[in-house]
């Protein structure tokens, strides 16, 4: 049986989502470097890879003994839990299940913005407006708190005393603002969300995903070159490859 493909880059949040779960339970895995937004041989807008996930967006599996496919990464994970039965992160429970499928339609335009404020370091191309910046910011709060004061005011996770698919999701979005990293959020006013990140930190796995943030650094007062950003990219790719 050959090993799936997952196709994207390491410094995609929603790719190391995908990853960190595979890593996690131990499911081999091949990684195909895609150019997230290029028309070119590779690239994510190219027809071949279009044919694969008609949205053009990273991560994509591929399964290669069957030819299928799947693209988003939240719909990756919940295939993949059920597929292969990872009850730990995706409970059998129809209820269990519903209120991680709940926070991950919940993790779009609010947790998710995390990464807004990561682009408008790292792509100056696409012209993030300050006002754009702005209402990321408000938003990232809000969720935040929604986080810290609901999701984790009387549990270690998000869903109880063991981290499910949705503190894999969160956590990869929300760990890469930390001052380890880019340096571009403080966390320091959500006690619980604190204790929460330094618990996912001991999550086997975070290590090797976070390993191209850790090689990037503190974007916060200069925004790297695309040189920096291609170098941190093939250090995590080269970890991976290691791992799989």
């Amino acid at each position: 049986m050959s090993d799936l493909v997952v196709y994207g880059v390491p410094f995609s949040q929603p790719v190391r989502a995908v990853v960190w779960a595979l890593l996690l339970k131990k499911q081999p895995f091949e990684m195909k470097l895609i150019n997230p937004g290029h028309s070119g041989m590779g690239g994510s807008r190219h027809p071949d890879y279009l044919a694969k996930n008609p949205g053009g967006t990273i991560p994509c599996i591929e399964e290669p003994d069957s030819g299928f496919t799947l693209g988003e990464a939240h719909a990756i994970l919940t295939y993949l839990a059920q597929k292969h039965a990872w009850t730990d992160l995706y409970p059998e429970s129809l209820q269990a299940r519903g209120r991680i499928d709940a926070y991950l339609h919940y993790h779009h335009r609010n947790v998710r913005e995390c990464s807004m404020l990561v682009a408008a370091k790292v792509r100056k191309d696409l012209n993030f407006s300050a006002d754009m910046q702005d209402q990321s910011r408000r938003a990232i709060a809000g969720a935040m708190n929604v986080l810290d004061q609901q999701y984790l005011a009387s549990s270690d996770y998000l869903f109880g005393d063991q981290p499910t698919l949705a503190d894999l999701a969160a956590c990869a979005e929300i760990a890469q603002l930390g001052p380890q990293y880019t340096n571009l959020y403080d966390f320091a006013p959500y006690a619980n969300l604190s204790a929460w990140l330094q618990k996912m930190a001991q999550v086997p796995g975070y290590d090797t995903v976070h390993i191209t943030l850790a090689t990037l650094g503190d974007i916060s007062e200069e925004a790297p070159s695309i040189e920096v950003l291609k170098a941190a990219n093939m250090q995590g790719f080269k970890a991976l490859q290691g791992n799989t």
